[in-house]
Formats: C-alpha cells, sequence, structure tokens
C-alpha cells in the first residue's frame, strides 16, 4: 500500500472516530431530549403588574367537561368575568399567582411523547381530539392589556419522587417538563372574592326568628307556618316556652350563620337592585320573573318572600340581618345538581333595637348602609349544607 493510500485510510478512520466520540461522549454534544433543559419558558415576562386577564381552565373527570374560569380587569378593577363580572376583593392573589409563573424553568426533561401526556396529567382540557377523559390537565393563560399571551401553560400531576415538583407542558407542543413550582391557580369562586356574607358573631347575636312556609301565589296567603324563636342571653340560648333544647343544632346553626360563606353570585336586574339601595323594594315585570326564577316572589301588598322560607337575625348594634331562601340554583353544564341555594339577603338598621341590647347605635347604622349597598345587586349562593343547617324547624330545636 503506498504512502498516499495510507494518509487517506488513517484519515477516514480519524474522521470516523471523530463522529462517533460526538455521539457517545456526554460532554460533547447535548442530546436532543434535552436541548432546551434549564432554559425558561416565557423569558421576557418579567413583570407580574402587566397582567390583565387570568384564564384558568380546569377539567372535571366526573363530569367529564372543562371548568372556564377567567379573572380580568377592567376599567380599573378586577372582576371575575366567568361569574357575571363579581368583584375581587382579595387583589394579592391576583399578584401572587402571576408571580408564581414568572421565571419557570424547564428544569427537567421528561417526555417527547404525545403518548405520555395522560400519564404526566397534561392534556389540554380544552382538547376535542383526544378521546380520553383522563390525564387532562388545567390550562392557565396570562394575557396583558392587549389581550396578548404572556404565559400558557398545561400543569399536570405533581412529581411523586421530587416534592414541590409538578409536570407541566406548553400548549401546542409535545414535550414534557417537570417543573419545580408551587403555583396552583384556583378555579374557585371562594378563593377569589370575600366570600364571607355578613360575618355575624355568634357574640353579637340577639334573637334568631326562623319561618318556614308554603306560598299560595294566587291568594298570596302562607300555609303549613313553621316558627322558631331564639333569644340568646348571655352564651346561652332561649326559646319561650321550651324546657330542653337540642343545644349542638342551634350551635352548628349559630356558628354556620358566623362563617356563612357564598359559593357564587347571579347578578339582579339593575332596577331591582337599585330599588334596594334606596330601601324601597320597586319590582318591574323584569324583577318579578328573575325573583320567580330564583323562588322569591312579592305579595300583593308588597311583601317579599322566598319558597323556601326565611330567617331573620338581631344583633347588639341595631342591625338585622334577612336571609330568605330560594330555588336550587343550577350552573349551566352541570350534569349533578349541586343542591346549592339561592339567597337572598338584607340588612336595615333598628334604632330600637340598638337601644334594647346597648349597641353602638352609631355603628350600626354606618354598617347597615355598607351592607345593604353590598348586598342590593346580587341574589348570592350557598352550599345545600349550610341551607339544612340554617333552616332549622321546631322539630329540630326541641328535645
Amino acid at each position: 500500500m503506498s504512502e498516499s493510500i495510507k494518509t487517506l485510510v488513517f484519515i477516514a478512520v480519524a474522521a470516523t472516530l471523530a463522529i462517533l466520540a460526538s455521539v457517545v461522549e456526554p460532554e460533547s454534544a447535548t442530546p436532543k431530549l434535552m436541548s432546551d433543559q434549564g432554559e425558561e419558558f416565557y423569558p421576557k415576562f418579567r413583570d407580574p403588574q402587566a397582567v390583565k386577564t387570568i384564564e384558568v381552565i380546569d377539567y372535571d373527570e366526573s363530569t367529564a367537561t372543562a371548568r372556564p374560569f377567567q379573572v380580568e380587569q377592567q376599567k380599573g378593577r378586577w372582576v371575575l368575568s366567568s361569574n357575571n363580572n363579581y368583584p375581587v376583593d382579595i387583589g394579592d392573589r391576583l399578584v401572587k399567582t402571576a408571580a408564581a409563573l414568572i421565571d419557570l424553568k424547564k428544569d427537567m426533561v421528561k417526555s417527547d411523547s404525545v403518548q405520555d401526556h395522560a400519564k404526566y396529567g397534561v392534556v389540554d382540557p380544552l382538547d376535542q381530539k383526544t378521546a380520553g377523559l383522563t390525564g387532562r390537565g388545567k390550562r392557565v393563560t396570562l394575557r396583558d392589556a392587549r389581550k396578548d399571551v404572556l404565559a400558557d401553560f398545561i400543569m399536570g400531576r405533581p412529581v411523586e419522587e421530587k416534592p414541590g415538583f409538578r409536570y407541566l407542558r406548553v400548549p401546542g407542543e409535545k414535550r414534557v417538563y417537570a417543573v419545580k413550582t408551587d403555583a396552583d391557580p384556583s378555579t374557585k369562586f371562594s378563593d377569589w372574592v370575600n366570600s364571607g356574607i355578613a360575618r355575624i358573631p355568634v357574640s353579637v347575636m340577639k334573637r334568631v326568628q326562623i319561618v318556614s312556609y308554603q306560598i299560595d301565589e294566587a291568594a298570596g296567603t302562607l300555609g303549613n307556618v313553621d316558627q322558631v324563636v331564639l333569644t340568646r342571653e348571655g352564651d346561652t340560648w332561649k326559646m319561650a316556652g321550651a324546657e330542653r333544647l337540642n343545644l349542638p343544632v342551634i350551635q352548628t346553626m349559630a356558628r354556620a350563620l358566623e362563617n356563612l360563606k357564598i359559593v357564587d353570585a347571579r347578578p339582579k336586574p339593575d332596577a331591582l337592585a337599585t330599588s334596594l339601595r334606596s330601601g324601597q323594594l320597586e319590582v318591574t315585570m323584569e324583577a318579578a320573573l328573575s325573583l320567580r326564577q330564583k323562588g322569591f316572589f312579592v305579595t300583593p301588598n308588597g311583601r317579599l318572600m322566598a319558597n323556601e322560607g326565611e330567617m331573620s337575625i338581631d344583633t347588639t348594634n341595631g342591625v338585622v340581618y334577612q336571609l330568605r331562601f330560594g330555588e336550587v340554583a343550577t350552573t349551566p353544564g352541570e350534569t349533578q345538581p349541586s343542591g346549592n341555594r339561592y339567597l337572598f339577603v338584607t340588612a336595615v338598621f333598628d334604632p330600637a333595637r340598638a337601644t334594647k341590647y346597648g349597641g353602638d347605635a352609631a355603628a350600626g347604622e354606618r354598617q347597615a348602609h355598607d351592607l345593604s349597598a353590598r348586598f342590593a345587586g346580587w341574589y348570592y349562593v350557598i352550599t345545600n349544607q349550610e341551607f339544612q343547617e340554617l333552616r332549622l324547624k321546631k322539630k329540630d330545636v326541641l328535645k
């Protein structure tokens, strides 16, 4: 073999070895699967204040339905645009949610296979092409004032062997990552708003009256009336003419009042809301239809009734709360009724009661005014459990 041929052979062998080395030597080349590991998802997303809309799509496997939820800034205030523009009271949650999604890094690449998406729980909840009902994640999208996307993720299951990590995927991409994050944006109404309806401490309750009845709409009369009147003296509940009371049931009722929370809210017609803010109940045809749909009725003499009864609570400073229980509140797309109930709430100030109970009348008047303005525009929705705990009958409180 001539020297020139030997030289060519050596060059070819060397080139082959160099190629092999680049394949098998980890320091000399990055595998394709790990090509973006450690990079940021959205490096241009830096300012949580730039977020003006948070969209969260969760998936309910039991009903096979996607549940959309949206928080949005409108005219300088934050509202739940997915829940009739109900005002958001917990502003720090907005910033914390946005901040938790900034600087997320592609910590560990787990898979490039579409077949693994269900296993990691990162199937897009909005994906109609995928037949499977399991393995769908929570899609979270942040947008700026122009509705441009700042960040968009499908959040999957927690990573079993790494606490504080969860699987994550960018919509439209196959790759799945394990990402260190504690972000888990909620789709619960009560997590974003001031869900306590009235916050009536048990210590200020002086008298609770609960009335159940059936309404004869044509005659405007009541039938099968059942009334419970409880008074609180010190720490003791009493009922006129009753020697023995079922105190655990009464105490549960009182705690339910103190901790009563709303799980949704539906707007009242503007004219009805305006009249309630003025302290007068003026019912238009639109308002009457709205009330009837929610389980409330106005008698010929102008009294507001509810098809599941009502209760009133006297407090030490003269504020009297009136709670009226209406129809079962259904949600569009709901396949299994929850039993949640509509609640119509009003508050008035009675100076005679403030004097009787020795409370701060001036504070009571201010509180009743603020509460009336707050309650006027909304039908509230409470859980069936709280409804059952509140609407006691005489047989429930007597031993």
